[in-house]
């Protein structure tokens, strides 16, 4: 693995909410990090995703399980004919008051809110006021957690989400399945459904199907290749 100082290097350079970084350790297994512009996250999904269908189309042409070592421990894909499907623990989560700070950073919109170490979630109305709604990035640095999580009720699939990261230098990112770990334990409890569909509502947007299983969020996804190159490093 490149040393940590060049892998935020590259993931300043790159400017993409994540940059994934993977070394091959043994036949199917790797060893897995990322960096965000503003550090190192601990898990993120669509990273993931797009490490995945790296090595199934590219790398280790046809493997179909990839075991994945990382700080959030052993994170398994499965590559299938509907795309990539990754096994990731549950997020922790617990109710918590709805306070000042908590509501100025919803918009004064937030119905329920739950944090436990990770990311703190908010459960706003519906879909119509998560569209809209307009962050406040001073307001959201405030609050504890490493970011901010805010879902409802979907109209065309089981819920929607957006999530924002200004502490990590992410404003909104894209689809964030380290997001659905905390999103897919929550509504699989309130709709009474163990499988569903997801929707992050960010410019770029991301549809996600999303299952629990006990401790671990199932997340499938399908990726595409748009660029590839190669870094120099006799600059």
């Amino acid at each position: 693995m490149p040393p940590p100082e060049l892998m935020q290097a590259i993931a300043i350079e790159n400017n993409y909410s994540e940059t994934a970084f993977v070394v091959p350790t043994a036949p199917g297994r790797y060893d897995l990090k990322w960096f965000t512009p503003g550090g190192e996250v601990a898990l993120c999904g669509h990273a993931t995703l797009a490490t995945a269908f790296v090595l199934h189309r590219f790398v280790d042409a046809g493997v179909t399980e990839m075991h994945f070592r990382t700080l959030s421990g052993e994170l398994i894909v499965h590559a299938g004919e509907s795309g990539y499907t990754m096994d990731f623990p549950v997020g922790p989560y617990k109710r918590i008051p709805l306070t000042d700070e908590v509501l100025a950073a919803s918009g004064g919109s937030a119905c329920e809110a739950y944090y436990d170490g990770g990311d703190m979630m908010l459960v706003l109305p519906d879909e119509a006021v998560l569209k809209v709604f307009r962050p406040d990035y001073d307001a959201i640095r405030r609050l504890d957690g490493r970011g901010l999580i805010l879902t409802a009720q979907g109209t065309d699939c089981d819920f929607v989400s957006r999530c924002f990261y200004p502490k990590l230098d992410v404003p909104e990112d894209p689809v964030t399945g380290s997001a659905h770990t905390y999103l897919t334990p929550y509504w699989a409890a309130r709709l009474g459904k163990r499988r569903m569909t997801a929707r992050q509502l960010s410019a770029r947007g991301g549809l996600l199907e999303v299952e629990l299983a006990g401790e671990r969020v199932r997340i499938t996804g399908r990726a595409v290749l748009f660029m590839q190159g190669d870094i120099p490093f006799d600059l």
